[in-house]
């Protein structure tokens, strides 16, 4: 009967319109008060070893870098790639805008960010091709739950801190599952463009498909170095988002200079003429592909990064490229080299001088304080969460409910069941990381028990994050999507409303094919072991 007051105050207090986070800290310091032998002291204790949670730390680093990329123009860059790749398809721009989100996913960790860049461009593009501002608000507020669960994911991140599971395993673990939803989304667009006869856009060509993907393949590199670095083993997935918020503030500032000091300042000058042009190019993919070619070269063969084939690629491609793309006579080559070297010169100088100034430029300031609000809020809910957890722990209420349920008749088949039900209702009314800290300690037990892979059970989780975003009345996504459209909410949710039924199937196809979720992790790191 104790136990019940727990809930008793957390429910009291959200719909006394508490906000979750003191809702959550504040029932479980409550409950030591009144009726644990635990100690008060061990309050304090708890907060203490939450704040110090090493795995935790790669939330902030997450957020600094999303928001960076959501500034730094790589939304712009990503969907003029998506448009180019599959927007001639029937609905092509709707597509586009699936794929877009795609690929935002892999460098965000965040499905509000991700509705924000790509929705800000995506939906104004789309009403201008004809669709209709319903249909292009319903297909970006949806392609926006995949921000956690295509790696990198901060819920995934909060999960694995949660349960004690591999950060590493939990990211591999959404390749698969997250592609395959990109994919029905997509099919689903399709059939709703040939019912209702949307447009395609026209074969742009192989020429702006390579153009588009040149342009993006900076940005895009981000998720290279994340995955590629967890799982080469050169930096754990909390250093990796360090490396990742670095290179992401580089890239905004620096690369691709849509906010800082070298804003407005391209690469090259209208007085640079043809010739820089091409040995400037000449020189950066020669730079690239050697670098590009050593790294798979080490990685296939253990040898060193790099080596003789390495200066021979170099050489190769800076001949090839300005006498078989640029046209120039070989006689001409010096001079080009000069040129693009000079091209080189200026703006390594403008960046050097620049870079202390693009430190404290009012841009890098905005970005910086909003990912340091976003991280405080974010962080006080999971530190009162795991406080709320650490209380359910100690009283043993998950070992209670475990043997309810398996004296019940239970099996994994109806547990997860249960774990649906439950995740969707919980995801109408509670912000994800800080249902999935109340639910997680709770189901984890159970589901072990019950033999639920851990990886399994955490990707089913997170989809079923994704659809509460989309769903009334607290769905994050929703408002986002209301904010960027200027539609009301009931708007939204009606828009919406088709593609969560598409999300809903695959939420059913997650949950009784474990294969998706654990195949890769498992192929790759081998199984998880569980040693508490």
């Amino acid at each position: 009967m104790e136990t019940a007051f727990l809930f008793i105050f957390v429910f009291g207090f959200l719909f006394l319109g508490v906000p979750i986070a003191v809702s959550l800290g504040l029932s479980a310091v409550l409950y030591i008060a009144l009726f644990s032998h635990d100690s008060m002291s061990s309050v304090a204790v708890q907060l203490f070893n939450a704040s110090q949670n090493f795995t935790l730390l790669a939330i902030p680093f997450f957020i600094l870098a999303s928001s960076f990329m959501s500034t730094g123009g790589v939304a712009r860059r990503i969907i003029r790639f998506s448009i180019a790749t599959v927007g001639s398809i029937r609905g092509g721009l709707a597509i586009a805008g699936v794929f877009a989100c795609m690929l935002f996913a892999a460098l965000s960790g965040s499905s509000p960010a991700t509705v924000v860049a790509i929705g800000t461009i995506a939906i104004a593009g789309m009403r201008q091709a004809g669709y209709t501002k319903e249909f292009a608000a319903g297909v970006i507020a949806n392609a926006g739950t995949l921000g956690i669960l295509i790696p990198p994911s901060i819920v995934m991140v909060v999960y694995a801190a949660a349960t004690n599971v591999s950060v590493g395993r939990m990211f591999l673990a959404g390749v698969i599952p997250g592609i395959i939803a990109g994919l029905m989304l997509m099919i689903a667009i399709y059939v709703m463009a040939r019912i209702k006869n949307l447009p395609a856009q026209p074969w742009p060509g192989f020429k702006e498909i390579w153009g588009a993907l040149s342009e993006a393949a900076v940005g895009l590199f981000l998720m290279v170095i994340i995955l590629g670095g967890i799982y080469l083993g050169i930096f754990t997935p909390t250093e990796a988002a360090a490396v990742a918020a670095v290179y992401a503030g580089l890239i905004a500032l620096f690369v691709y200079r849509d906010m800082g000091p070298l804003s407005g300042i391209g690469w090259i000058q209208d007085n640079d003429g043809p010739l820089a042009l091409t040995g400037f190019k000449a020189i950066t993919y020669s730079v690239v592909a050697m670098f590009v070619w050593s790294g798979i070269a080490a990685l296939v063969s253990e040898r060193a990064f790099f080596g003789l084939d390495s200066a021979i690629v170099l050489i190769i491609a800076l001949l090839a490229y300005p006498v078989l793309r640029g046209g120039i006579a070989p006689a001409a080559l010096p001079a080009a080299y000069g040129a693009g070297g000079r091209v080189w010169g200026r703006n390594l100088g403008i960046i050097t001088w620049k870079f202390l100034p693009a430190m404290v430029h009012k841009d890098t300031k905005k970005v910086l304080t909003d990912s340091a609000k976003t991280t405080i809020m974010l962080m006080f809910i999971i530190v009162n969460a795991l406080l709320f957890a650490h209380t359910l722990t100690a009283e043993q209420i998950p070992q209670v409910i475990t043997d309810w349920m398996v004296e019940a008749g239970f099996n994994w088949f109806t547990f997860l069941i249960a774990v649906n039900i439950l995740l969707l209702i919980g995801g109408q009314f509670m912000e994800p990381s800080g249902l999935l800290l109340i639910v997680a300690p709770v189901v984890f037990p159970i589901g072990l028990e019950l033999g639920v892979d851990p990886i399994h059970l955490g990707i089913l989780m997170v989809v079923n994050m994704e659809i509460g975003m989309i769903t009334p009345p607290i769905g994050l996504n929703l408002f986002v999507t209301s904010g960027i459209t200027g539609m009301s909410l009931v708007q939204v949710v009606k828009a919406a409303a088709p593609f969560v039924l598409v999300l809903l199937l695959f939420l059913v196809l997650v949950t009784y094919v474990p294969a998706l979720s654990t195949w890769l992790p498992y192929a790759l790191m081998g199984p998880e072991i569980i040693t508490q």
